[in-house]
């Protein structure tokens, strides 16, 4: 091979993985053709979201899908600055994000695309096997900081969490350390190591004997223990699963979303219409996460 040539295959090569590279920022999407969707957002939904898209593109070969991550508020920010065309979300959108929509003359449409429950987990060696609402809440911030006052060894309690600019983060925030009171002012505790990434916090919980975390049902591992939750101190303590988030008798479940800028036209209108048929929302089961309602 000349020299020449290799230089240009290693040329070619840069190109290539440039072009699959996420860009977390949202700044340097690729605009879109009448077959092309940029989805961007949550990275609990990215999996899930990488998933429906290889699917429908086996089943429709001339639609082109990018999916990446980010975080819920980037997929969002992304949408609103018109670098993408579809925000996947853990959590709803905020008023100042709809004030800010709207002063650019957008009207965000929503749909939820599936279900999560949030499960707590901790490392395997843990011997508690369950936590009220309260207890998780006294946990992260900052009230209860030893193992052995909810039952566990004298061990000091590392929490972890997603970052600030993730859904589940918000999510968690207001539904769990606040318990849904709005409020409640409480945060979490300076000492919470913010992690970028689910994968990033089951990796350390399971590396960890003294760590707490949470995340979405559709990563947990059996490389973590999964507690069992109660909305009170009287129990019952639940673990999570689709039966008990379709019941209501785990505590800490929530919708998850996508968003699109205006009503959907096209192909991003026959996607979302595909996301939400039975065939696509077998693939949510398939993944750990709980389907949304369909007609057959």
């Amino acid at each position: 091979m000349s020299r020449y040539r290799f230089i240009l295959i290693i040329l070619l090569a840069g190109l290539l993985l440039t072009g699959c590279r996420g860009n977390p920022g949202g700044e340097n999407d690729a605009p879109a053709s009448a077959n092309t969707i940029n989805n961007k957002g949550s990275d609990t939904l990215v999996n899930l979201g990488l998933a429906w898209a290889e699917q429908y593109q086996a089943l429709y070969p001339e639609a082109r899908i990018s999916v990446t991550g980010g975080g819920t508020g980037v997929g969002i920010q992304s949408l609103l600055n018109g670098t993408v065309q579809l925000a996947s979300a853990s959590r709803q959108i905020t008023e100042r994000e709809l004030q800010t929509a709207r002063a650019g003359g957008i009207e965000p449409v929503e749909f939820v695309v599936a279900q999560d429950a949030i499960a707590v987990i901790v490392h395997p060696d843990n011997p508690v096997e369950q936590l009220s609402l309260q207890q998780i809440s006294d946990i992260y911030s900052g009230k209860i900081n030893n193992w052995s006052e909810v039952g566990g060894e004298d061990r000091p309690i590392v929490r972890l969490s997603r970052e600030s600019n993730s859904g589940t983060h918000v999510y968690f925030l207001e539904a769990v350390l606040r318990m849904g009171r709005e409020d409640d002012r409480t945060l979490f505790a300076p000492q919470t190591l913010l992690l970028p990434s689910s994968e990033g916090i089951i990796a350390e919980v399971s590396d960890n004997p003294n760590a707490i975390g949470y995340d979405g049902l559709g990563y947990v591992t059996p490389n973590v223990k999964v507690l069992a939750v109660s909305a009170d101190e009287d129990g019952p303590y639940v673990l999570p699963s689709e039966e008990t988030v379709n019941n209501g008798t785990y505590p800490i479940a929530r919708d998850l979303y996508m968003y699109t800028a205006g009503e959907p036209q096209g192909m991003l209108l026959d996607y979302l219409n595909w996301i939400l048929s039975p065939d696509a929302q077998q693939i949510v089961s398939a993944l750990g996460f709980v389907p949304v309602p369909v007609e057959s």
